[in-house]
């Protein structure tokens, strides 16, 4: 049963979920698979690219994100998914050794018109290293069921 509801979510509302350690061993095997730039594959090779080093595919970047919201509320609420992000900028690269975090900053609610039992979220996430340094920001909606009548608040 969820414990969070759209009526839980307010504008200007900040959460920050993780920390998550990234290694290299994950950076490599996630490229090999989905990303396979030298970049993200090989630390030599990475050395002589704009990076100056391996770093985390901005994909990768990206499923990090959403496994740290999902931990940290996204199962735990009535989500009835999303329409779309609405933008990705990759800021910084993602090294070995980094342990991320997500700040999570709620942009406006809205109810839906359309469906009664819907409210729409629109998020910034902010993803941050350990030495605060912005590594990847993205916009997007939620759509999460509102609060049934016979539920109190949470």
């Amino acid at each position: 049963m969820p414990k969070l509801y759209w009526e839980d979510f307010v504008a200007g509302g900040v959460a920050e979920y993780g920390p998550r350690l990234v290694t290299r061993d994950e950076i490599v095997a996630f490229a090999a698979e989905f990303d396979p730039q030298p970049m993200h594959l090989d630390e030599e090779a990475a050395r002589a690219t704009m990076l100056g080093g391996l770093a985390a595919s901005g994909w990768h970047s990206c499923v990090l994100q959403m496994r740290m919201i999902a931990d940290g509320f996204v199962l735990a609420s009535a989500s009835m998914g999303s329409p779309g992000v609405e933008e990705v900028r990759w800021r910084a690269p993602v090294r070995p050794g980094d342990r991320l975090t997500v700040r999570s900053t709620v942009l406006e609610t809205r109810a839906s018109n359309s469906r009664p039992g819907m409210g729409l979220i629109k998020f910034q996430f902010d993803m941050l290293n350990q030495s605060g340094t912005c590594v990847m920001t993205s916009v997007s909606t939620m759509m999460i069921g509102r609060r049934p009548p016979d539920r109190g608040a949470a």
